[in-house]
């Protein structure tokens, strides 16, 4: 899967923390035109934005990603409880919204049910260690993409 961008450069260690457990591939960005030069070749697979510390570059980022040419979606905006009113007419620049401190469990299951809505459907569980994946739901295993035969 390709990185979610994460905003913003350095991410809150709760949020780095919660993505990790959660085995989320992402890449963080700390401004709208380094999210557009480091961009992936396949395009991001959806963003996470903190705007819960600085609402009004996080609001500019999620402007910029979703108004552009290819708008990115799913994205999902951080805030603290009392930014809830700033969310209002604002509806336009996100797909769903968490509350900081952000908890790993939340944060799992409103990305995958991004992605669900999206079409996207969720990610497998994979063991990933090098060019070997291994899908621990389906135990098919993959080296460098090429499917690798686990029968003894």
């Amino acid at each position: 899967m390709d990185p979610l961008l994460v905003f913003p450069d350095p991410p809150p260690p709760e949020l780095a923390q919660a993505l990790d457990l959660g085995g989320w591939s992402w890449k963080s960005c700390g401004d709208p035109d380094a999210a557009m030069a480091q961009e992936p070749d396949e395009g991001w697979a959806g963003a996470v934005v903190a705007a819960d510390v600085d609402p009004e570059a996080a609001f500019a980022l999620c402007r910029r990603l979703r108004k552009g040419e290819m708008p990115l979606e799913p994205l999902l905006l951080l805030v603290g409880a009392n930014q809830l009113e700033d969310l209002e007419l604002r509806d336009d620049l996100f797909d769903d919204f968490c509350l900081t401190p952000v908890r790993p469990v939340e944060l799992t299951i409103r990305l995958r049910h991004m992605f669900w809505r999206t079409g996207r459907g969720s990610r497998p569980d994979l063991v990933e260690y090098g060019p070997l994946a291994l899908n621990v739901e389906t135990y098919q295993a993959k080296i460098d993409g090429q499917p690798l035969d686990l029968t003894y």
